[in-house]
């Protein structure tokens, strides 16, 4: 199975081994075009998946709100992509099936199946902190879509405007100054959603204990808040086993 895993600075695709998470192949990236339009990133996909080889169903996470399919929003990515069908976009071009999801919801699903959240029951919340703050948020293993709480207000601004990693590199935010960002971020979901545990995806996961302590101090404590076990290949994976749900004749 293949997961490509579209961002805003690259693409990336890799086979997927189902059975225990892993990329089965050498991850495969490309820049990601600019201007970042529907045509331009099929076109991005289909070299990739050239060097791979193909696939009979693939699976593809985009930035943004998908709803049946059709991407709904474009907070991250190009405007032209509100309203495109996804689905019918890289099934064409592609020549083969294909599912597509918001990037933060396959994250989710991996991290979920192969990861932190394995196993784990009640209100789970995967948490990327990147470019933006995605959000994946399920109960009792079940994803509830689309949730982009990374838009809600936090200090009169979106939060991921004032909490996300590359607002630490922009404002030069020293590690624990940004930590209680993150964790006025975190506290605010806790009373949202009154989570059994927050996992922290995203590239700065892996230095978690930089921060992790800072953060801590503006939570209540009565939530777990762990740092993601799939790190960058989550959103592959999770693209993966998404498409591992429909069947090869599919389109949607």
């Amino acid at each position: 199975m293949v997961g490509v895993d579209i961002g805003g600075t690259g693409c990336k695709a890799a086979l997927v081994d189902l059975l225990n998470g892993e990329l089965a192949s050498e991850r495969q990236r490309i820049d990601t075009p600019h201007p970042a339009t529907p045509d331009a990133v099929a076109q991005t996909v289909v070299r990739l998946l050239d060097v791979l080889g193909g696939a009979d169903v693939i699976g593809l996470t985009v930035p943004a709100v998908v709803r049946g399919g059709v991407v709904r929003s474009a907070a991250n990515i190009d405007p032209e992509w509100i309203g495109t069908d996804a689905v019918s976009l890289f099934s064409e071009a592609l020549s083969t099936s294909c599912t597509v999801l918001n990037d933060a919801d396959a994250a989710g699903i991996a991290e979920m199946r192969f990861g932190a959240g394995s196993g784990r029951n009640g209100v789970v919340v995967v948490v990327t902190l990147g470019t933006g703050i995605g959000t994946a948020v399920f109960t009792d293993g079940v994803l509830v879509p689309n949730t982009e709480l990374g838009h809600i207000e936090l200090k009169g601004m979106d939060a991921e405007q004032y909490a996300a990693s590359s607002v630490r590199d922009r404002e030069d935010l020293s590690w624990k100054r940004w930590g209680h960002r993150v964790g006025r971020y975190m506290a605010l979901l806790e009373k949202l959603l009154s989570p059994e545990l927050i996992i922290v995806g995203g590239g700065v996961s892996k230095k978690f204990d930089r921060y992790s302590d800072h953060m801590l101090e503006k939570t209540s404590g009565e939530t777990e808040i762990v740092p993601a076990q799939s790190l960058n290949q989550a959103g592959i994976v999770g693209a993966a086993i998404a498409a591992s749900r429909i069947p090869s004749t599919a389109t949607s």
